[in-house]
């Protein structure tokens, strides 16, 4: 049985109907039996693109099959839903909001978790601050699944937005705690060398100056995610990267890139082109 890492959907559909007939072929090639294929998708399911609807319905439908973890876009789908946050200006979520199966789409959104593994994969939408163990990791995004799936899961998507504390200390507390660990799994991109994480410098900048003691999350050195490889997402501009201990797999579907697979087994890499849905910028994600 083959398992596959899955960049950034954003809604993009139809590429990733041609990426999964890509990966389908290849299967057969080497006589595998591709209805027992795994993917692991690493969150912004949906959003900017022009078919989220029908991405979460056939992600859901694919059913144990598919591990999904969540993205910014993906909690920001959960907000607009409850009422809770407006539609942005490159928001493609209005289908999914007038869909007769929203509830149930929605419901099956907020059950999935922040961080899952498998083997030694350690799999997030955006990054793990550098102080985290893998195990750590996902004890605390477990932390956040049991507040969307439980009675007060608005309340904590109410207080779920805003950039402190910046950086993680294992007292915190409540809200302050979930927002914490949301913005290193969902957010997170630079941050210093004791994890200080800073989310208001665009995408595209990588390190501003010398000065700034900035660096990208999975540079910092003795991060304790580093006897497992993490794959994450979030950040475009980057593209794809690929290292023992690092896949990156964002290479900009939704920006007119490409959708890309990683064959975990040999790392084998499978990519599809995509049109150019959304205009790049420096910010966001």
């Amino acid at each position: 049985m083959s398992s596959y890492a899955i960049g950034d959907l954003q809604g993009c559909h139809s590429r990733l109907g041609a990426l999964l007939d890509l990966i389908e072929t290849a299967e057969r090639d080497i006589g595998a039996d591709s209805d027992s294929t795994r993917y692991f998708f690493v969150g912004d399911l949906v959003n900017r693109g022009p078919q989220s609807l029908e991405t979460l319905r056939a992600l859901q439908a694919m059913g144990s099959r598919v591990q999904v973890v969540l993205g910014n876009h993906d909690l920001h789908l959960l907000a607009v839903a409850a009422g809770l946050r407006k539609n942005g200006r490159s928001d493609t979520l209005d289908a999914i909001l007038q869909a007769p199966d929203r509830e149930n789409l929605i419901d099956w959104l907020r059950c999935q978790p922040l961080a899952c593994t498998h083997e030694n994969y350690l799999f997030v939408h955006a990054g793990v601050p550098p102080q985290w163990s893998a195990a750590e990791t996902m004890a605390l995004a477990g932390e956040v699944q049991a507040a969307l799936q439980s009675p007060g899961w608005i309340d904590f998507l109410r207080n779920m937005y805003g950039n402190q504390p910046a950086r993680w200390e294992p007292m915190l507390t409540g809200y302050d705690r979930l927002r914490c660990i949301v913005n290193a799994l969902t957010r997170l991109r630079l941050c210093t060398a004791d994890g200080t994480m800073v989310h208001e410098r665009g995408k595209g900048d990588v390190m501003a100056d010398e000065s700034s003691a900035l660096m990208p999350w999975f540079d910092v050195p003795g991060r304790c995610t580093g006897d497992v490889t993490v794959v994450y997402g979030h950040w475009s501009a980057l593209g794809l990267q690929m290292r023992p201990n690092l896949l990156g797999l964002d290479t900009g579907c939704v920006w007119g890139g490409h959708l890309t697979a990683i064959r975990l087994e040999d790392r084998r890499l499978f990519q599809v082109s995509c049109p150019q849905y959304q205009v790049p910028s420096l910010s966001g994600g």
